[in-house]
């Protein structure tokens, strides 16, 4: 029954979007002639720094596939409504950017519209791009356009009805989208706002670090409160540093060594957050670093989790954990969970062992743990997959264990939960 009145929901919402812009879809809008001269895209110091701002938006991320050229596109990039392929922003003329004027490419980060007038799917972050300030769009343009052009064509959106009608994004749109750039708050600093822009906009941490409803919309309050990462299968943790904040207790160092390195005394960066800080956040400057650290600090409290009021009797599981974890883990990650300073995590405090729904634990205990290759961590080191050594009961049993175990308080993790996840690939 929920699921019959969710769908009648999304058609309804296709059929508004339609209605709307029944006429729009008739006639595109026709792309702007650029207003910024050819000279100026040549600009070495403007093209540098669309460089380096390109590398905070991690652009590459999902504009390159695996064994690609950089920013050809081909990735695909999987939703719960199907799956959409990362387009090339490389300048060729006819499968890439090398016909778009910048006010084209500005209609797109700012606006969320493509070249010809069509809305653009939300997969692009354009919901939090709008808040990138104008000259640091051209800037990015003017890099993206001093590249090497790659012929590499398109591929439709594989999205099922009624997701596949474009123009329900226009009532979408108007649930959750705000166009307009960062405003700064002058009664906060010139690093906080350096620093919320960043996390806001470049960054767009919120479009990982928040729950999203059954439409794909963002809950942006509180901000960074956490959430799953959708059709991924990680959960993003909660960004505060504050009382029961998912990085409660976290230095502003701490914040910096993670995202420079990917490792700190606090955790290291695994699954989709260690690609990030491999092609994004390392390349930072460290006073951007520490912007985006003063940032984060400053997120509120959170209210107490809800404790856990399963009626099992986790005793039995606890003990099944504890054994499990003597053997394959206590001689890495140490007896009381504090780890090994600069080589092995601790897993007393981990932010992503205790964060609400397992899954990251249980994925890392399956799979194994990879943090990313870094300049200022060249050899890290990984931990193994176990997916061939325990079962399922096993793997429940030692992720509760430690999500229960030293200063950790989390919900416990049944066997059903490993089920689940143990055929999900990483990516």
């Amino acid at each position: 029954m929920k699921r019959a009145l969710w769908l009648v929901a999304v058609i309804l919402l296709a059929l508004a979007g339609w209605w709307v812009l029944r006429d729009g879809t008739r006639a595109p809008v026709a792309p702007s002639a650029s207003r910024v001269s050819a000279a100026t895209l040549k600009d070495p110091a403007l093209i540098a720094k669309g460089e380096y701002l390109t590398q905070a938006g991690d652009c590459a991320s999902c504009h390159t596939v695996q064994g690609g050229q950089r920013y050809a596109g081909g990735r695909v990039l999987p939703t719960p409504f199907g799956n959409i392929t990362a387009p090339n922003i490389t300048p060729d003329r006819a499968t890439g950017l090398g016909e778009w004027s910048f006010e084209d490419f500005w209609q797109a980060l700012h606006s969320g519209k493509g070249r010809h007038g069509e809305l653009l799917y939300p997969v692009f972050s354009y919901t939090s791009f709008t808040k990138v300030t104008r000259d640091d769009v051209l800037a990015i343009f003017a890099y993206l356009q001093s590249l090497a052009p790659v012929r590499q064509a398109p591929v439709a959106p594989g999205l099922s009805f009624p997701y596949s009608v474009r123009s329900s994004l226009k009532a979408w749109r108007a649930l959750y989208f705000q166009e307009g750039e960062y405003q700064p708050d002058p009664s906060r600093t010139a690093e906080w706002n350096r620093g919320a822009y960043l996390v806001q906009g470049l960054g767009h941490c919120n479009e990982c670090h928040a729950s999203r409803d059954s439409l794909g919309g963002s809950q942006s309050k509180p901000a960074l409160a956490g959430g799953q990462i959708p059709a991924q299968n990680w959960y993003a943790p909660d960004l505060s540093t504050q009382a029961h904040g998912g990085l409660a207790g976290w230095t502003a160092q701490d914040i910096v060594d993670l995202l420079k390195t990917g490792r700190s005394a606090r955790g290291t960066a695994f699954g989709p957050m260690a690609e990030v800080v491999a092609r994004s956040t390392q390349h930072l400057h460290d006073d951007d670093l520490r912007a985006i650290a003063a940032y984060l600090q400053s997120l509120p409290a959170r209210a107490p989790a809800v404790a856990d009021s399963s009626p099992l009797d986790t005793r039995p599981i606890l003990a099944q954990g504890a054994k499990v974890y003597a053997e394959r883990c206590a001689d890495c990650h140490g007896k009381d969970g504090n780890g090994v300073a600069g080589v092995y995590p601790p897993l007393n405090g981990n932010s992503s062992v205790n964060e609400p729904s397992g899954i990251n634990a249980v994925r890392v205990v399956l799979l194994g743990g990879f943090a990313p290759v870094t300049a200022g961590n060249p050899r890290p080191y990984s931990m193994p997959p176990f997916a061939q050594q325990l079962s399922d009961g096993d793997v429940a049993a030692v992720v509760t264990y430690i999500r229960q175990s030293w200063s950790n308080q989390a919900s416990l993790v049944q066997e059903r939960d490993v089920i689940k996840y143990r055929h999900t690939p990483i990516d």
